[in-house]
């Protein structure tokens, strides 16, 4: 049953782990389309006015003339690459406060509701002619070139465009009075990029009612999960226990019977019932049997109630005087054991109302539960406080783990046990215990190590 148990365990986790990366991969790829979608949507309100607004054609228009000059200039050469590249930075530079003061003028009227800068980098300016191509610039080896827009850092997924100036060139030119022709080829490859502020915050804020119901889908499943796994081991817990408590009542059951059977039948026979003194003996044997039966059935009915249901007949006591009596009776119970007792006791006595009979059987309870545990030392300590007292016994048996310490006052629980065989009892005494105390408005609590003996502290309001 326990492999059972921890193989539909492991299956469930394993079942929410893919689940939940199930779940990742759902909402990456949501990510990823919402981003596409986003970028898509900026990339067309940008294209519109790169391609449609007059003052920036002019624009264009005003550095394709110049930059063209400068070429005709390098075709004939008479000036340098590096002159040509000055002379193109020159006249973008010249010409991009307006460049931007446009762009941002015409996103206004666009009411993006984000904000958004643009940029157009240059990549490659490649002239051909009819001897060779001649590479003027190579972004990929060189400094960036931003011709026109505004300045930031680049990122990949906000490149929104690729762009070509295809263009032929022929001319002729008087030099040194040599009429010179001239004929070229020009491309010129440009990248444009975009920059939103929190771009990625606006994709996310798209996805927060996704995010939000996958969050709580999630919670929900895993809820459901430590739900069901939490109560298939405490039904597994009950369960043992219950088991447990049938061995062990059944052990305590077959002893009196056994006896009361073979007494029965002892008591059917003649030389019994002529013999006066072994019939006395025989019925003797009968009471006492039925007594520890009606004794084992009274512990199991009393015990089953809860601090509720138990009426409390309070009554004065001195609280030394109660506890010397208390331990002088335990002690006379445990007279052939080598068991030391010690007692610390208050310096002035003080007087509480309890039940007597109630917290007397608790704390004996608790006392044999130690001693029952292979304890050779036990330890009674009293302390008064304002508000209430506190009754500390301390042992130095074999200690309680923590994982234990849980159910160490639930009903019918026994604490597993290798070093101690042969401990016999129905798992009622502490439970018996911490229901009287809770019905006197106090509690229990407990201090232990495994092997390394355990303090059980009884608190109890004085009034």
């Amino acid at each position: 049953m326990t492999q059972k148990n921890n193989l539909l365990i492991i299956a469930s986790i394993l079942g929410l782990l893919a689940l939940s990366v199930v779940q990742g991969y759902l909402i990456k790829n949501t990510y990823m389309l919402k981003k596409e979608s986003f970028v898509n949507k900026a990339n067309q309100e940008v294209s519109r006015i790169d391609d449609y607004t007059p003052e920036i054609d002019s624009i264009n228009e005003a550095w394709q003339r110049t930059f063209i000059k400068t070429l005709d200039k390098y075709s004939l050469k008479t000036i340098s690459k590096k002159k040509v590249l000055t002379r193109l930075r020159t006249i973008t530079d010249s010409l991009n406060d307006d460049f931007i003061k446009e762009y941002e003028k015409e996103l206004k009227t666009k009411k993006l509701g984000y904000g958004l800068q643009f940029h157009k980098k240059v990549t490659n300016i490649i002239l051909i002619d009819s001897i060779q191509i001649d590479t003027i610039f190579k972004g990929e080896n060189k400094p960036v070139f931003k011709l026109l827009g505004s300045d930031f850092k680049e990122q990949r997924d906000l490149q929104i465009s690729n762009s070509v100036w295809h263009t032929e060139r022929s001319f002729t030119k008087k030099i040194g009075g040599k009429v010179k022709r001239s004929f070229y080829q020009l491309y010129f490859e440009t990248q444009d990029y975009i920059n939103i502020d929190q771009w990625n915050t606006i994709v996310f804020n798209q996805m927060k009612g996704l995010l939000v119901l996958s969050f709580i889908v999630f919670l929900f499943v895993f809820g459901l999960l430590y739900y069901s796994v939490k109560n298939l081991i405490t039904q597994k817990r009950i369960s043992d226990i219950k088991t447990d408590f049938i061995n062990n009542i059944t052990h305590e059951l077959k002893t009196p019977l056994a006896t009361l059977s073979l007494a029965t039948k002892m008591l059917k026979k003649d030389e019994v019932k002529s013999h006066r003194e072994l019939l006395d003996n025989t019925i003797h044997t009968v009471e006492r049997q039925n007594i520890r039966l009606q004794k084992l059935i009274d512990q199991v009915l009393d015990n089953s109630l809860g601090y509720k249901e138990i009426t409390l007949q309070k009554e004065s006591v001195f609280l030394n005087e109660f506890m010397q009596a208390l331990l002088n009776d335990f002690c006379l119970s445990i007279e052939e054991k080598d068991i030391i007792v010690k007692r610390s006791f208050l310096k002035d006595d003080i007087e509480v109302f309890v039940d007597k009979f109630y917290v007397t059987t608790a704390l004996l309870n608790m006392l044999e539960n130690a001693v029952k545990y292979g304890a050779t030392e036990v330890h009674v300590s009293l302390y008064n406080t304002t508000t209430h007292i506190e009754i500390s016994i301390k042992d130095n048996g074999i200690g309680i783990s923590k994982n234990q310490q849980a159910y160490l006052f639930d009903k019918f629980y026994r604490v597993p046990t290798k070093e101690v065989h042969n401990v016999k009892g129905l798992g009622l005494g502490l439970y018996y215990s911490n229901q009287v105390i809770k019905a006197h408005e106090g509690d229990i609590t407990i201090e232990s190590r495994e092997n390394k003996g355990a303090i059980f502290k009884v608190k109890i309001p004085k009034i």
